[in-house]
C-alpha cells in the first residue's frame, strides 16, 4: 500500500513522499540504503508525532476551554464596564508589560531550559538555588518595582495618558504585576519539569473560572473595574500557590525548599550561564513588548482610552487565531532543541513541514469566518464596538502569515540562533514604532492595526528566510495544494452563510453555526482526499488521545 508502513517495511510511495519534500535524495543512495533510512526516519516520525500529540493535547483543550470562557466573559465585560473602562484598563496593562520586561530577570525563560539541564546532571544544589533563590530575588526585585511603578506612574498616566482616572487604579496594577511574577516564574518551572498538563489544569481550569467568577461578583456588588483587578489579583495568589505546591511535588527530595542544609548551599548562586540567557531573553523581551504594546499606547497618546478599548477587545478577538500554533509551540520547541542537539535534520524539516500544514489547516476555518463575520463578531460586544470590524480583518490577515510559516521563531530560538531572532525583533520593533507613530495619528484604530499586521508579516517573512538561511528548512512541499479544494469549497459555504445570516436571529448564532460548518467542511475534503502518509500518521495520533480521553478504547487508523 503507497505511502503506509506495514510491518515495518516502506513503500516506494513513503520513499517518493520523502523525497519529493526535499528530505531524502533518492539520487545519491541505493535503494536498499534509501528504503531502510525511510524506514528509520519514519518511525522516529511516528514517535515524535505521538509525543508532540500526547504533551500538547492536555495544553489545548484547556487552551479551548479558556478561549471559549474568555470569549463569554469578554462579551459581558465590554457590556457592562463599556470600551472607557476597557481602554483604562489596557492602559494600565501597557504600564505593568513594561515593567514586567524587567522585574522576571529573564529567570523564567530560564527556567524552562535550566530546570530540566540540572534534573539531567543531578545538579540538585543549582537546582534549589534556581528554584528558590531565584524566587526570593524575584519578590524582592519586583517590591522595589512596585515601588517604581508608583512613583513614576502617575506621571505616565497624567502627562502622557492625559488620564487622571488611571492614576487612581495603579496600586491594584502594582499588585497584579507582583503576583504575576511569580505565578509566571513558577508555571515556567512546571515547563521545565515537561508537565504542561498539570500547569494547564491549574492556569486554566481552576485559575481563570476562579478570576471570573469573582469578577461577576464584584462588580454585580458595585466594584467595576476596581473588582475586576481585586479578581485578578486573589486568582493569581491562588494559582501561585498551587503551582509552588506543583513544583515542590516534582522537585527532587533533595533539593526542596529547607532540604538541603545552609552549610552546603552557602555560596550557591545561580550560574553564569544562567544570567547570560536571562540577559538575553530581556532583550527579545522588550522587543516583543514593542511590538505588542506600542498600538495601543499610541492610541492612548493620540486618542484616548475609549478607542483603545475598541482596539483591545478586537485585537484579543485576533489572539484567538492562532491557537493550534501556539499549542504546537509548547511541546515543538523542547523537540526542536532536542533534534538539532542530536543533529536529526531531516527528521526535523519532515516534522516542520507536517505540523506547519496541520496548523494552516486548522487555523483557515476559524480565520475565514472572523474575516467575513468580522462587524457581527464585534456586534456582539455592544454597539460601541462595532466600529472595531476592521480590526478583525487587518490583524487576522497579519496572524495568518504567522501561522503560514510555521514555528519559525522557535526554530532560531531552540537551535542556537537566538542572535538572527534579537536581530529580526529589533529592526522590525523599530519599525513598528515609526509605524505606529506615523499611522496613528492619522487613522486611528485602522492604522495601528495596520502597523500590527504589517510589523507581524515582516517578523514572521524574515525569521522564514533566517531558517531557510541558517538551518536550510523550510515548511513548504507540494503537498499543500491539497488545501485549495478544502479551503476553497469551506470559504464558499461561509460567504453564503453570511448572505443568509439574518435568518439565524442573532450574531452569536450566525458566527457559530459558521465557524461549525467551515470546520465541517474543511475536514470533511481533506480528509477525502487530502491526507498523505504523515498527514494519516498525525491523524491517527490525534484521533487516539481523542477517543482515550472520551474512554472509547483502541482506535481504527484514518482512512
Amino acid at each position: 500500500m503507497n505511502g503506509e508502513i506495514m510491518n515495518g517495511e516502506v513503500g516506494l510511495g513513503e520513499i517518493a513522499n520523502l523525497s519529493a519534500a526535499g528530505l531524502v535524495d533518492s539520487n545519491m543512495l541505493p535503494t536498499a540504503d534509501l528504503a531502510e533510512s525511510a524506514a528509520k526516519q519514519t518511525q522516529q516520525f511516528r514517535s515524535q508525532v505521538g509525543h508532540i500529540s500526547r504533551q500538547s493535547g492536555i495544553f489545548f483543550l484547556g487552551t479551548l476551554f479558556s478561549v471559549a470562557t474568555a470569549y463569554i466573559f469578554k462579551i459581558y465585560l465590554a457590556r457592562v464596564l463599556g470600551a472607557h473602562n476597557l481602554g483604562i484598563y489596557a492602559l494600565g496593562m501597557t504600564l505593568v508589560g513594561f515593567i514586567s520586561i524587567f522585574n522576571g530577570l529573564g529567570l523564567p525563560q530560564s527556567a524552562v531550559r535550566y530546570v530540566a539541564s540540572y534534573i539531567a546532571a543531578r545538579k540538585f544544589r543549582q537546582l534549589h538555588a534556581l528554584l528558590w533563590r531565584g524566587a526570593v530575588m524575584l519578590i524582592v526585585v519586583n517590591a522595589l518595582f512596585a515601588v517604581i511603578f508608583l512613583a513614576f506612574g502617575r506621571w505616565f498616566a497624567i502627562r502622557f495618558y492625559h488620564s487622571s482616572e488611571l492614576a487612581s487604579y495603579l496600586p491594584w496594577f502594582a499588585l497584579t504585576m507582583v503576583t504575576g511574577a511569580i505565578t509566571f516564574f513558577y508555571g515556567k518551572v512546571l515547563a521545565g519539569y515537561r508537565d504542561l498538563g498539570r500547569r494547564t489544569v491549574i492556569t486554566n481550569f481552576v485559575g481563570s473560572p476562579l478570576m471570573m467568577l469573582l469578577t461577576v461578583l464584584l462588580v454585580v456588588r458595585g466594584f467595576g473595574l476596581r473588582g475586576y483587578l481585586m479578581a485578578q489579583i486573589f486568582s493569581a495568589a491562588v494559582v501561585c500557590l498551587l503551582l509552588f505546591w506543583a513544583v515542590r511535588q516534582l522537585t527532587p527530595a533533595c533539593a526542596r525548599f529547607f532540604a538541603i542544609r545552609f552549610s552546603s548551599i552557602r555560596g550557591v548562586g545561580l550560574e553564569r550561564e544562567v544570567w547570560s540567557f536571562s540577559a538575553a531573553m530581556l532583550g527579545i523581551g522588550l522587543m516583543e513588548f514593542l511590538m505588542i504594546q506600542v498600538d495601543k499606547v499610541a492610541l492612548g497618546f493620540y486618542r484616548g482610552a475609549r478607542e483603545v478599548g475598541i482596539y483591545s477587545v478586537a485585537a484579543a478577538v485576533v489572539a484567538y487565531v492562532p491557537l493550534a500554533l501556539s499549542s504546537v509551540n509548547q511541546i515543538f520547541s523542547p523537540t526542536i532543541s532536542d533534534l538539532h542537539t542530536r543533529g536529526e535534520y531531516n527528521l526535523l524539516g519532515r516534522l516542520f513541514q507536517s505540523i506547519t500544514k496541520w496548523v494552516i489547516g486548522l487555523t483557515l476555518p476559524l480565520a475565514c469566518t472572523i474575516i467575513i463575520f468580522a462587524r457581527p463578531l464585534m456586534r456582539i460586544f455592544g454597539p460601541d464596538f462595532e466600529a472595531g470590524w476592521p480590526i478583525l480583518v487587518i490583524g487576522t490577515l497579519g496572524q495568518l502569515v504567522n501561522c503560514g510559516v510555521g514555528s519559525v521563531g522557535f526554530l532560531l530560538l531552540m537551535s542556537g540562533n537566538e542572535k538572527r531572532l534579537i536581530k529580526v525583533q529589533t529592526v522590525m520593533a523599530t519599525v513598528m514604532v515609526v509605524l505606529s507613530a506615523a499611522l496613528v495619528p492619522l487613522w486611528g484604530i485602522v492604522g495601528a492595526a495596520v502597523a500590527a499586521a504589517i510589523t507581524n508579516v515582516g517578523v514572521n517573512g524574515w525569521n522564514m528566510l533566517e531558517v531557510r538561511k541558517s538551518l536550510g528548512l523550510s515548511a513548504y512541499n507540494r503537498s499543500y495544494a491539497h488545501l485549495l479544494l478544502p479551503a476553497a469549497a469551506m470559504l464558499g459555504v461561509t460567504l453564503a452563510l453570511k448572505k443568509v445570516s439574518t435568518f439565524f436571529g442573532h450574531d452569536w448564532v450566525a458566527a457559530g453555526v459558521a465557524v461549525f460548518m467551515a470546520y465541517a467542511v474543511f475536514g470533511a475534503i481533506i480528509l477525502m482526499f487530502g491526507l498523505d502518509a504523515d498527514d494519516r500518521m498525525i491523524a491517527n495520533a490525534i484521533w487516539s488521545r481523542v477517543r482515550g480521553a472520551l474512554g472509547m478504547g483502541s482506535s481504527e487508523a484514518v482512512p
